[in-house]
């Protein structure tokens, strides 16, 4: 049998489908590594509700996760790429994005829009279960449902056209840099998540009537643990899915600017330790220190990319130290009952990542005729990351409650949300339960 020889041609084709198809096999892979966030968060948000509310808070973030993935594919890519300009749609921009496009389904000759589509659901269901924590044990399941897909198919997608897109106005006119999304997911779902415990209040039994605050453990801080280190796992995936792969280029941050696995490599590993020390210095708690992990990857986010490691540790030091101080703050003086301090954690560990790109500002932009990296304009972007989550958050929890479908009836709430909601026993066999007394521990 004769062989023909290879072509330039032959093999310049060959090469191509060769990278083509390492691109999709990384993302694949870093979409698949997404999914172990949501486990994490399931066994996280499990484990800090007591014995009657621990199944409902699991089943609570499976759904989020199956609704998010239709939604999202009828409207979140569509509002991704047509409104980076504002709230005013680019119809031909965005017609990639309808749920008809021949690029939203398979096609020989489309690589990418089903992998980068993939990433970008699983970064919206990491915004619902950043909100599941906030509200676990008294919210209605299906009130939970309707915010939870706001959340993540539109108001998070529509920050994340504005400011974590090369064509946002965030980018074009303010210079905003936030490579690891810390903005446009953590803390627009940290501040969507507080709007919406303002107007659910607090359980019942977290405060006294004179003001005292009373510890309402979870019932597994192990499961706890586990949870949140399978969120640290995840990580490596969320932000392996924020670095663009173009076959035969640079890897690039998706506001183009140069960077290597490496360098995220370097960044991430320090942050989670910077995170966790920092959070162990403010606080001893167990339960703080490895959500100072995830404190501190969030507040070194924006700047993995281009910090030098130690900055980047020192940086992720201060977010996990910050957000447990925070959290205090929050639920002795204010009276915010965040159960896992989801707005802490997200909300106020991204506006610091934010804000510090912008002390340590003067890196150049890419884009041609956008200004450079700063202080003001990190500012003003998390202001509007800020209000973009919470006013949405507030509003539409406070139409919900009004219309009495936010919470749960007291009597329910006592009862436990598995007997309600579920309805079904975590454990029905080998833990007690008593299902109709509140555990509450000593005043702190």
């Amino acid at each position: 049998m004769e062989h023909t020889a290879p072509t330039l041609e032959s093999l310049h084709a060959m090469i191509s489908m060769s990278d083509t198809v390492s691109m999709e096999i990384f993302y694949w892979f870093c979409t698949a590594l997404m999914v172990i966030i949501h486990v994490g968060f399931l066994a996280y948000e499990m484990g800090a509700s007591r014995l009657k509310n621990a199944l409902a808070s699991g089943v609570k973030n499976i759904l989020a996760f199956a609704f998010m993935v239709p939604t999202f594919f009828f409207v979140g890519w569509w509002i991704y790429l047509s409104m980076y300009n504002g709230f005013v749609p680019d119809f031909e921009a965005g017609a990639a994005g309808l749920p008809w496009s021949e690029n939203m389904g398979p096609n020989l000759t489309d690589n990418a829009s089903g992998i980068f589509w993939g990433a970008f659901v699983l970064f919206a269901a990491t915004t619902a279960s950043i909100l599941s924590g906030a509200v676990i044990e008294r919210i209605r399941m299906s009130a939970f449902l309707v915010l939870s897909i706001i959340l993540g198919s539109v108001i998070w997608i529509l920050a994340a056209a504005w400011g974590w897109s090369p064509s946002g106005w965030l980018t074009k006119d303010w210079g905003f840099h936030d490579f690891g999304a810390a903005g446009c997911v953590h803390m627009v779902a940290g501040f969507f998540a507080l709007g919406v415990v303002l107007n659910l209040g607090p359980r019942i039994g977290r405060f006294g009537e004179n003001g005292e605050v009373y510890n309402i453990a979870g019932h597994s801080t192990p499961m706890s643990m586990i949870g949140l280190m399978l969120i640290v796992v995840g990580f490596f995936g969320f932000l392996g899915g924020c670095i663009i792969y173009v076959p035969g280029e640079q890897w690039t941050s998706i506001f183009g600017t140069p960077t290597t696995l490496s360098a995220i490599s370097f960044n991430t590993l320090m942050a989670i330790a910077g995170g966790i020390i920092g959070a162990y210095l403010s606080t001893r708690q167990p339960f703080w220190m490895l959500s100072g992990a995830i404190a501190g990857i969030v507040a070194a986010a924006p700047g993995l990319d281009l910090y030098y490691p130690p900055l980047a540790f020192m940086i992720a030091m201060i977010g996990g130290g910050v957000a447990p101080l925070v959290d205090k703050f929050m639920t002795h003086k204010l009276k915010v009952d965040d159960p896992v301090g989801a707005f802490s954690v997200h909300g106020i560990s991204g506006l610091i990542g934010i804000v510090m790109l912008g002390v340590f500002s003067g890196f150049p932009n890419v884009l041609e005729g956008a200004p450079a990296i700063s202080f003001m304009g990190q500012l003003k972007s998390a202001i509007v990351m800020a209000l973009l989550g919470f006013v949405p958050g507030f509003v539409l929890s406070y139409i919900l409650a009004k219309a009495g479908v936010l919470r749960v009836p007291p009597k329910a709430e006592m009862a436990g949300l598995d007997a309600v909601e579920v309805p079904m026993k975590a454990y029905p066999e080998s833990v007690p339960q008593s299902p109709d007394v509140v555990s509450f521990g000593k005043a702190v």
